[in-house]
């Protein structure tokens, strides 16, 4: 397979950034190169995609839902944060969004739980109305949930707006993702003073980046969250603890478990681009068959526009409709590679691919046009994933052509910190995420120090090639179902759930119920002592009391009729 055509380093500078500029909660790689002078970019999805209703804000108060979403209701609340939480000096705050649900809270005289959704590089309420979960088992656990926005995401921007917050790499300086746990610590600790509801056990979740997210929360803030359900979060994605090609790798096997010619067909679908776009007005002829609204402006583009689709497609494989990031079918790599393998023999590979993009960019049927850079979804950060990416959330990647429909390229630092330097002024720290957290020799290292994390996966999402697949001990559990994707399991329960994925959520509805029985339990036992503690200690007060109140009265009896203790006889006689 031809390598594509572009200039090095330019190209393959942007190629292995893209691979993981963009993650996580819908987040992908970025397959293929952009100009040096434009940054990778996370792929949008039409705002029409995804119609919102009733949401409210300003200070506080405000009531959201999402429309077409059972039960997700939420009040709107600002706190005033700290924009660095280690710099003594530093007192600068900013405006944190945070979604709040208290309609099934048992209250702090019961001690309800609170349920954290940790915030993702992105739109909190995007967020939440993708993660109905939490609001179906809320009523039954009597807890409050909480939904705080990532900082720099959404409304959430220090220095009062985006355009401040994105100045440059000063003003982005605090875009980390110990601050943001930080955040979290110190919203919910004083959410719970303003409430009187201390002794109210907090249990964290997460999808993507927000799975990882919650997991090191656990394993930095064991005093302030009992426990953590991790969804889809690929916390080994670092260094070499996973191969490089994981990502692709898993992607193209999705496909080729669906149709081993529809595999074929994509692999052999970048020379014909790359072909085509090196003959006079190829790349009109190309922008023309695909239905492009302009000219591409490199193969590059057409290449990268269709690699988002697969990696996207791959990740919510689900076995339902959804609209988690576009209007797709059940299981939309089945559908994807029909199209492809369905046009009749002799049909162009490339007229096949067109019939498979189509299912993804296209199902509704409804678009006119495709912008090729514009695949992404605006409720996603693309800056600031961007930073992340050139500061701690380094994650190697690349394309084993051995394995992978996509095209070969190899993991390059040198040319990623290029990238880094040229864009932000900063040198990616390839080592800090797993020095902060930990990730190499994760099971001896967890085992030791951590407890009460559920790590799930689905075996579909190829972010799972980055997760934690086996149990490390009793109480850190990996859930793993082979037919699942993407966080499906953080999704609300619908009639057409497989039985795979209601006994998935089961299982951590069985974990969440334990841990928080083990506290209750803790806490009785304690209280019970305490009263038992109290109760001796008046007995002993009061007997200490009673006696001393018999010495005063006999002493007093002996010198009313002048029997004085022999210790002061000799005195008497003096006298």
């Amino acid at each position: 397979m031809a390598a594509l055509a572009l200039p090095f380093p330019g190209f393959l500078v942007l190629l292995l950034f893209g691979l993981f500029s963009l993650m996580l909660s819908c987040c992908i790689p970025i397959s293929h190169a952009l100009s040096m002078r434009q940054p990778p970019r996370v792929p949008r999805f039409p705002y029409s995609a995804k119609q919102r209703g009733g949401v409210g804000g300003g200070d506080g108060g405000a009531e959201g839902i999402y429309l077409g979403v059972r039960g997700i209701k939420y009040d709107i609340q600002y706190y005033t944060q700290t924009l660095d939480h280690f710099d003594f000096r530093n007192e600068s705050t900013f405006q944190q969004r945070y979604l709040i649900d208290a309609r099934h809270w048992n209250g702090a005289d019961k001690r309800g739980p609170i349920f954290l959704y940790c915030g993702n590089e992105g739109d909190i309420e995007w967020f939440a109305a993708n993660s109905g979960f939490l609001w179906d088992i809320a009523p039954d656990f009597g807890a409050l949930i909480l939904f705080p926005e990532h900082r720099y995401y959404g409304e959430s921007m220090p220095y009062g707006s985006g355009k401040a917050a994105y100045k440059d790499a000063n003003s982005l300086a605090s875009l980390t993702s110990e601050q943001a746990l930080a955040d979290f610590a110190t919203l919910v600790i004083d959410l719970k003073k303003n409430l009187s509801a201390e002794a109210s056990p907090v249990v964290l979740f997460g999808g993507s980046y927000g799975g990882m997210l919650a997991a090191w929360f656990r394993i930095k803030y064991p005093h302030i969250a009992i426990g953590a359900v991790a969804a889809s979060a690929p916390i080994l994605q670092f260094e070499d603890i996973v191969p490089t090609d994981t990502f692709y790798r898993i992607v193209s096997s999705d496909f080729k478990r669906e149709s081993t010619s529809c595999f074929n067909y994509i692999r052999e679908s970048w020379d014909a681009i790359d072909n085509i776009a090196a003959q006079n007005g190829g790349l009109h002829n190309l922008s023309t068959k695909f239905h492009m609204c302009r000219d591409l402006q490199g193969a590059w583009e057409l290449e990268d526009w269709l690699s988002s689709a697969y990696s996207y497609l791959a990740m919510v494989d689900y076995p339902f409709a959804s609209d988690f990031l576009m209007p797709l079918p059940a299981y939309p790599i089945r559908e994807v590679c029909q199209a492809i393998d369905g046009l009749p023999d002799g049909s162009h590979v490339l007229s096949r691919i067109f019939a498979g993009a189509s299912v993804y960019y296209n199902y509704t049927g409804n678009v006119d046009c495709f912008q090729p850079d514009d695949s992404g979804n605006i409720d996603l950060g693309t800056s600031g994933w961007n930073w992340q990416a050139c500061t701690e959330m380094v994650m190697p990647m690349s394309s084993d052509p051995d394995n992978s429909m996509f095209q070969p390229f190899s993991w390059d630092l040198k040319s990623y910190e290029q990238f880094c330097m040229e864009n932000y002024g900063v040198k990616p720290r390839p080592y800090w995420i797993t020095s902060e957290y930990g990730g190499k020799n994760i099971k001896a290292v967890l085992k030791n120090s951590a407890s009460n994390i559920v790590f799930s996966n689905g075996l579909l999402d190829p972010w799972s090639g980055g997760g934690v697949l086996e149990d490390i001990s009793s109480s850190i559990v990996a859930l793993v179902v082979p037919e699942g994707a993407h966080h499906l399991d953080l999704r609300a329960a619908t009639e057409s759930d497989p039985n795979w994925l209601v006994q998935q959520r089961a299982m951590e509805i069985r974990y969440i119920s334990k841990w928080l029985a083990e506290v209750y339990r803790d806490k009785k036992r304690t209280t019970k002592v305490s009263k038992v503690s109290n109760s001796w200690g008046f007995l002993i007060v009061m007997t200490v009391a009673i006696l001393a109140l018999i010495v005063i009265i006999k002493v007093d009896k002996y010198l009313v009729f002048g029997r004085v203790p022999r210790l002061y006889a000799p005195l008497q006689s003096a006298q």
